[in-house]
């Protein structure tokens, strides 16, 4: 049976440069990057060679990049350590965040870490609205945001310049969850005015457990992981050194091929977009889907109420099609999406997320329209 994959937004595939990266380190280098002996020396010197070719590419400073087990623990150290730091008392967020971000967030409000947690508005499509966000800021008190580069369930993007001007403006402290995005469009620190971003390596063909935090030098925070004086006594622990040269490996290579692959991967999701316009009555869509609202990777499919509407990507995966209902790291849950809840989506028309990579071919989606128009029609409402 045909196996596709359409599920890049949970997990990607490892680039075989990338393996043979980190192969090479681990066939070649054992040592512990904390020992002063040569061996040691060796493999600090390949993290920090990773460290400087991160910061290179989101021309950073080499000391504004910390290395992480991946975007969950960026998330919650941006978030954690940035409120104690500052003693701030006042969070704005949107209730279509990655949970990563919400329950962190939800938590300190309920353990009196924080005191208010305000959600900025948001449309039908997942939009910000960035006059209710300054609303929200108009006050004496600094406040920490968190707002997410793209949602990483409809693809919706949020301006990150503009939310970084307008907290700005209040002082206020910006944390953009840009996991979704690392790798796929480029983020300049010098020109963003985050005070955090973050990235999760198997987003971009890289390995899985190592991520990346960047902390503008402006900024001073403890660490949430206590225990060594790794990563300059922010986080310890013995560095994932194989994981680390993966990440940087792989985002090198995303930035070296960025323009060719979102012209790709933004023709294959328009291409999907398409067809299933045009073989299934009553097809919609979640979110953003036009190229420049939208994350180029992902497409939120919104179904025709159906018979046994909660089989649909079990009768997908059946058929050999590997896609998501929502975030991944929901899966199992029934309690239905978050995202899709915030907003307000139709609860009877079941949805699925198809996510791209540059590995995706159209004939994959040819497969795709013609398995999800036969599993349509067998569960169409008499």
């Amino acid at each position: 049976m045909k196996r596709v994959y359409l599920d890049n937004a949970a997990t990607t595939p490892l680039d075989q440069a990338v393996i043979a990266e980190m192969t090479n380190v681990m066939e070649n280098y054992f040592g512990n990057p904390s020992a002063i002996h040569a061996l040691g020396r060796e493999v600090r010197t390949l993290v920090e060679k990773a460290r400087k070719t991160v910061a290179g590419l989101l021309n950073a400073s080499p000391s504004e990049i910390f290395f992480t087990s991946g975007g969950t623990e960026a998330d919650n150290t941006a978030i954690r350590c940035g409120i104690s730091a500052y003693g701030i008392k006042h969070a704005i967020t949107s209730k279509i965040e990655h949970h990563a971000v919400e329950h962190t967030l939800n938590t300190m409000l309920k353990n009196g870490e924080i005191d208010k947690l305000s959600f900025v508005n948001i449309d039908e499509k997942g939009n910000i609205d960035y006059n209710h966000l300054e609303e929200l800021l108009q006050n004496n008190e600094r406040t920490f945001v968190s707002l997410m580069h793209a949602n990483n369930e409809l693809g919706t993007l949020t301006d990150m310049v503009k939310v970084g001007d307008i907290c700005e403006k209040y002082n206020a402290i910006y944390h953009a969850d840009t996991v979704q995005t690392m790798g796929h469009y480029p983020h300049n620190v010098r020109e963003l005015k985050a005070h955090f971003i973050v990235c999760a390596a198997h987003k971009l063909h890289g390995p899985k457990g190592v991520g990346f935090l960047y902390v503008n030098s402006n900024i001073k925070i403890p660490p949430m992981i206590y225990g060594g004086a790794q990563e300059r006594n922010m986080r310890g622990g013995t560095e994932n050194v194989y994981g680390i040269v993966g990440l940087a490996k792989a985002l090198e290579i995303a930035y070296a091929e960025m323009d060719e692959h979102r012209s790709y991967i933004q023709g294959l999701k328009d291409y999907l977009k398409t067809q299933l316009i045009a073989e299934i009555p009553g097809i919609a869509f979640n979110g953003e889907t036009d190229a420049d609202k939208s994350l180029y990777t992902v497409l939120n499919v919104s179904f025709p109420e159906m018979d046994m509407a909660d089989m649909l990507l079990f009768n997908l995966d059946i058929n050999g099609i590997c896609a998501s209902g929502g975030s991944a790291c929901s899966s199992g849950s029934n309690i239905g999406s978050h995202v899709l809840n915030g907003i307000k989506a139709d609860p009877n028309r079941p949805s699925v997320r198809f996510s791209f990579s540059k590995y995706t071919t159209k004939e994959d989606l040819d497969y795709v329209v013609e398995k999800v128009k036969m599993v349509v029609k067998q569960n169409a409402l008499a």
